[in-house]
Parts: structure tokens; C-alpha cells; sequence
């Protein structure tokens, strides 16, 4: 028996699957794409062995088609897992998995494609796919993880919070865990400041975890994306989580540790970043803190630089800041792109939040035509609304 790389499902070999050639030879085709995730559900196959199967036989759907042979020949693949290859009868699952993303609107991210993170792919153990809610941008290739307790202090959600805002405004990319505490910190701060935030969750896309912080997970679709490499309605899972967290250490150009008990996950992710060569940065707190015990062991041990402020980290790795006077040479450009009402309205705008009636006043123009623009505004990403029909720039 083999199995039928379109739906997962055995099939006999007498009577194999005809398979057009031109949709073979397309990595990024729906035909590849469905093979890969039945690879990703088959039992004991995991990660790696997909990525040394891969490596050996060119493509999933060649996966799909080898001979049992073939299959135990290619390292760390043995008579165990070629059998769990040959007798999977998953197709049902592999259906449900499509049908479930095309409702929610995710994607399968893969490494053959364009938009996979480059910085990603030099990590040791990259994920054979991410399934991903919103879009990721060339833009996003400058990220900064900023993780931390669940248990944290008002101070640790304060500093998440801050530098969460203040990175974006430097033009990076907040990268975090969606958890409790300090991730959703860093999360919001980023959102409310205009910018651009990414979420790589230890759970499948269509199980947010915690539940409280869907709302969040939204938002993000629409200012960044939301990532994972489970099963779509894979349910959170201890295991998980530090597998993610290779994942957003591993999107980064350095991990900044908020605050940290003695033992987290956010020190999982700093160990897994200075694995990976990058940098790790720590903001200190009160020794007598339990909630400070980690990222201070951190900053003592020489494992993390401590910093407290965004401008510790532009320099450490060398990015320019952007000051006032380049935000506004920025805001200029975007502002000779636009016309009428459009542009009206965005150099009425600035870094602080303005209420659509003042902005209306200020331009001389209706309610109806300043959100109709606006709205455009921030959908080609220029203009970010708040609570309470607030607008700002990004």
C-alpha cells in the first residue's frame, strides 16, 4: 500500500493516482501543499524526519510515492516510520485541515515559498510549514521577540508595553507568544503605537490560547500575523511551547527578556536565541522581585545585555534610530503619494491619537468622506484607528 499524496489516502499500487506532470513540478502547488500537511499528521514522523525526507526525496509528493526501500534508506527514517508513511489513512483529516483554513482564512506558509521568514531558514530545526492568519511583509524581516513572564508584575507589563511601542516606532516588528502577561503586553503596546506585531502560538490557529486574548489574535491578522506550525485545531499542549519558542527566537534579530522567574519559557526562548547566534537583551528589575530572578541571572551571567531603553538594543545591533526629524522626512514621503482628502487628513495626523470630529473640523470635509478615506488610509498600512474613532499615523 502507498497513499495518495492529494488527499492522504491509501490507495493500492496497482492503481496509483495519475498525477499531471507541470502540477508535480510546482513545489508551491495545492497538490504539494496537501501532501505536506499529511506528512505533518502522520504518527512519529515529526519535523525533522519530514525535513530529511525532503532533503532526499525532492518533494512531498515524492514522499508520497516511494517505495518502502527508498523510504528506510533516507537517514533517521526507519522500518517504523516507513510503515507509518506507507499505511497513513489520514485523508479525512487532511480534508478537514484544508476546509478548516480556507473558513478561517489561513495560509500555508512553506519553505519553498517567498514570503517564509529567511531568518528562519538558517536556524537548525525550521519548521517544515507555518499555517498563517494575516501577511507577512519584507518589512517584518526586522523583528525584535520581546518575551517574559505570565505571572508578571504591573512594572513588567508597563516595560512590555513601552517597549513594545517604542520598537515599532523604530520601523521593527514586535515578535511574542500571545501568552498571559508580559507577550500580550508587548503585543498590545505594539499595536496601540500603530506598528506591526507577529504571534507564534504554542496551539493550532483556530484554538487561541488564552481565550481572552482572541481579540488580540484579530487585531493582529490585520497589523501583522498570527503563526503556527500545529494542526489547525491542534489544542494548547506543554510540549508545544518550547517548540514554539525556537520559532520566535528564531524569526528574530534578538530576543529582548522582559521579566523572567527563576525558570519560564521566557528563559527556553534566550537559550534557544543564543543557540541560534542572536543577540539576547534583558531589562533589569528590584532583587528582591521573584518575577526579576531570571532576567537578572541572565544580565549576571553575561547572557544578556541589559538595557533600558529601545536605543540599547538600535545599538547594540547597529540600527540606525529613527528620530523626529526622519518620522517626519518619512511622513513627507507618504504624504507626495497622496491627494485630496487622502492627504488632507494624513497631515492632519501625528504620533498622538485625534478624534475623527476634530479631524473633520480641521480639514473642512464629512464625517461619511474623511472615514472612507481614512479607512483606505489604513488599509495601505498609513494610518492605524484606535478606540473611540481615534486615528494616528503609523
Amino acid at each position: 500500500m502507498s497513499v495518495d499524496p492529494d488527499s492522504g489516502a491509501a490507495r493500492s499500487a496497482s492503481a496509483p493516482k495519475a498525477v499531471g506532470r507541470c502540477e508535480e513540478a510546482s513545489l508551491g502547488s495545492p497538490q504539494q501543499r496537501r501532501a505536506l500537511v499529511a506528512l505533518s499528521l502522520v504518527p512519529g514522523l515529526g519535523t525533522g524526519r519530514i525535513r530529511a525526507l525532503l532533503a532526499y526525496l525532492t518533494s512531498p509528493v515524492d514522499v508520497w510515492k516511494a517505495s518502502r526501500s527508498r523510504l528506510e534508506s533516507v537517514p533517521g527514517v526507519g522500518p517504523k516510520v516507513a510503515e507509518a508513511v506507507l499505511t497513513f489513512d489520514g485523508h479525512d483529516i487532511v480534508d478537514r485541515q484544508m476546509r478548516r483554513a480556507k473558513e478561517m482564512g489561513a495560509t500555508l506558509l512553506t519553505p519553498w515559498d517567498d514570503a517564509f521568514p529567511e531568518r528562519l531558514r538558517q536556524i537548525y530545526d525550521p519548521p517544515a510549514f507555518l499555517w498563517m492568519r494575516g501577511q507577512l511583509t519584507p518589512a517584518d524581516a526586522r523583528c525584535i521577540a520581546v518575551v517574559g513572564t505570565r505571572r508578571c508584575t504591573d512594572y513588567g507589563r508597563q516595560q512590555a508595553c513601552r517597549f513594545g511601542a517604542e520598537l515599532t516606532k523604530h520601523g521593527l516588528t514586535v515578535v511574542s507568544g500571545l501568552a498571559y502577561g508580559v507577550d500580550a503586553a508587548a503585543h498590545r503596546g505594539a499595536l496601540d503605537a500603530g506598528g506591526r506585531t507577529v504571534a507564534v502560538l504554542g496551539s493550532g490557529l483556530g484554538y487561541v490560547y488564552p481565550a481572552s486574548n482572541r481579540p488580540l489574535a484579530e487585531a493582529m491578522t490585520e497589523h501583522g500575523a498570527v503563526l503556527s506550525e500545529y494542526p489547525i485545531d491542534a489544542e494548547p499542549d506543554p510540549r508545544y511551547f518550547p517548540e514554539r519558542n525556537r520559532i520566535v527566537s528564531g524569526l528574530t534579530l534578538g530576543t529582548l527578556v522582559v521579566e523572567s522567574h527563576a525558570e519560564g519559557g521566557a528563559l527556553i526562548t534566550a537559550r534557544m536565541a543564543l543557540e541560534q547566534n542572536r543577540e539576547v537583551f534583558a531589562v533589569p528589575g528590584e532583587v528582591t522581585t521573584s518575577a526579576s530572578r531570571g532576567t537578572n541571572a541572565l544580565i549576571r551571567r553575561g547572557e544578556a545585555k541589559l538595557v533600558s531603553c529601545v536605543d540599547d538594543i538600535l545599538d547594540e545591533l547597529c540600527l540606525p534610530a529613527m528620530d523626529h526629524e526622519t518620522r517626519e522626512a518619512a511622513a513627507e514621503s507618504v504624504a507626495d503619494t497622496l491627494t485630496g482628502d487622502a492627504r488632507a487628513l494624513y497631515e492632519a495626523l501625528g504620533d498622538s491619537p485625534t478624534h475623527l470630529d476634530d479631524l473633520c473640523q480641521e480639514v473642512c470635509c464629512t464625517p461619511s468622506d474623511a472615514l472612507v478615506a481614512l479607512l483606505q488610509l489604513e488599509f495601505d498600512g498609513h494610518v492605524r484607528q484606535l478606540a473611540g474613532k481615534q486615528f494616528r499615523r503609523t
